[in-house]
């Protein structure tokens, strides 16, 4: 298959013709293969601006598709949705491994198959598709490759600690602190642990546990029947 094959090949999968080939050809192009040929770009500048591209347009996705998600629910599912194995396997639904360009050692050691190489040729794509069209065919392209994923991304119920923790530094600009008042020091004591925690400079709530931990998860829980967000 010629490298014009392939671009159509890939094009295809992608749902977009490039204007400018060099653009993908560059996205393709990992570092080690720019080391090897003289005059060749690699891909990492445009990896930065994917990166950006593909966190707004994740994140607009997320927020259109679920009006009643609050702030802490769409960054947890957008960072889901674009971490590197998450990326990864969206290379590999769009074939990308078939078309990256990689030098001699990295070809050798299986870098088409690396989750790392995928993720930040995913990003690199991205980032040609913005340059050479703007925002339409990178929602459509996304859309499409992270369309089950955006439809069921779940609403992880978070601990107490961490709702308390989103939940202030929205609304107070403050991080909880957590003051173990009391240890019993006996291991089996179901209550040996006894914590406050602080907001600013006011105690929010109190809590027991045998472990710290589940002291200040108690605590957590207290305080956050404090706030506009239901334990």
């Amino acid at each position: 298959m010629t490298q014009s094959e392939g671009h159509t090949r890939l094009e295809a999968s992608l749902g977009h013709t490039f204007r400018r080939t060099e653009l993908l050809e560059t996205a393709l192009s990992h570092p080690s293969f720019a080391h090897e040929i003289e005059g060749a770009r690699h891909n990492e500048r445009l990896e930065f601006l994917g990166d950006a591209v593909l966190g707004l347009v994740v994140g607009e996705l997320l927020y259109l598709r679920h009006p009643d998600w609050r702030e802490g629910e769409l960054t947890r599912a957008r960072a889901a949705l674009v971490n590197a194995r998450a990326l990864a396997a969206r290379a590999r639904s769009t074939a990308l491994g078939d078309f990256v360009r990689l030098g001699r050692t990295e070809q050798r050691t299986g870098g088409a198959e690396k989750d790392s190489i995928l993720a930040n040729v995913f990003e690199a794509v991205v980032g040609a598709l913005y340059l050479d069209a703007g925002l339409e065919p990178v929602r459509a392209f996304v859309a499409r490759v992270f369309d089950e994923e955006l439809a069921r991304a779940p609403s992880v119920r978070r601990d107490a600690k961490t709702r308390l923790q989103e939940w202030a530094h929205a609304r107070l600009r403050e991080t909880p602190r957590y003051r173990t008042l009391r240890d019993s020091q006996v291991d089996a004591d179901a209550e040996r642990f006894e914590v406050e925690v602080w907001i600013a400079d006011l105690a929010w709530g109190r809590g027991v546990g045998r472990t710290k931990r589940e002291a200040e998860q108690a605590a957590a829980e207290r305080a956050l029947g404090r706030t506009e967000e239901p334990a």
